[in-house]
Parts: structure tokens; C-alpha cells; sequence
């Protein structure tokens, strides 16, 4: 016995007006973004897409992810509802300076993207030691932090 739902009309209804006000352009990915040690690791949600889809380039400092969701649509198939729809992704970062971009590496496991991006030694902190006449002492130096711009 089937119920009727009107918040999940509602619910259809807005996501149809605000696609169409979004153009059918490119959707957002939902990101994490943290430090672990000497690398930044972003895990991006990418539900239903095909790791084969997944672009990932790095032009100078700006890191960009695409990623397209395509469905099947089997030839005699009579659809009783259909929600899911294709979608394109893309995110782009700045990543900054003090990042190893040789460095960047990426895996797709269960849905989720994750990008891992060293920090290069250039900007890891380091200690200098410093000698005097009256005893020997070393001071810690540290250069800033490279940092994550998201556009």
C-alpha cells in the first residue's frame, strides 16, 4: 500500500526549479580537507560515478577535479520512478605555495575520491643550528605554513 507524501513532492519540486535555475551546469562536490603530517588529504563524495570519469589535472597552483555520473538506460526498460540523475562535478582548489605538485596522488574506493598532496621539504619546518662563542645552542626555525585555498 503505497502513502502519499507531499514533503517529498515538495522536496522534487525544488530540486527541479533549482537545477533548471542552476543551468544544468556543473554540481559542487561535498569535500573534507585536512593535514596529516607532511601531506594535506581532500576526500571528495562522488556517489555513483565511474572512477573513469574522474579528471584530475594541477595547471600551475590551481588543482581541478572532474568527475561525470552517467546512469544506463537498458533498451525495454519501463522505469517506475526515476531520481538519480547524470551529473557533472568539478571542484577547483589553489593550492598555494609549499605544495609538491609532482608529488599529488589520488584514489577511488566506495564513493569517495581521495587526493593526497604533499607538502614539498621546501616548506616543511626544519632546525638550524646555531653556534656561539659561549656554548653551543640550537634554535627552532619555522617557515609558515603552506595553505588550501578552496575557489
Amino acid at each position: 500500500m503505497a502513502t502519499y507524501d507531499p514533503f517529498r513532492d515538495l522536496d522534487r519540486l525544488a530540486s527541479t526549479l533549482l537545477d533548471a535555475r542552476r543551468g544544468g551546469g556543473p554540481r559542487r562536490m561535498p569535500m573534507d580537507l585536512y593535514r596529516d603530517g607532511d601531506h594535506y588529504v581532500l576526500a571528495a563524495d562522488l556517489p555513483g560515478v565511474d572512477p573513469g570519469s574522474v579528471d584530475i589535472d594541477v595547471d600551475g597552483q590551481l588543482l581541478t577535479i572532474r568527475a561525470e555520473r552517467t546512469l544506463g538506460s537498458g533498451e525495454g526498460v519501463k522505469w517506475i520512478t526515476r531520481e538519480r540523475e547524470t551529473a557533472s562535478f568539478v571542484r577547483q582548489l589553489n593550492l598555494g605555495q609549499g605544495i609538491d605538485t609532482e608529488g599529488i596522488s589520488a584514489s577511488y574506493r566506495n564513493g569517495v575520491l581521495s587526493v593526497t598532496i604533499p607538502v614539498s621539504e621546501k616548506a616543511k619546518p626544519r632546525r638550524i643550528a646555531v653556534s656561539t662563542d659561549e656554548h653551543d645552542g640550537v634554535i627552532e626555525a619555522h617557515e609558515s605554513s603552506p595553505q588550501l585555498i578552496e575557489q
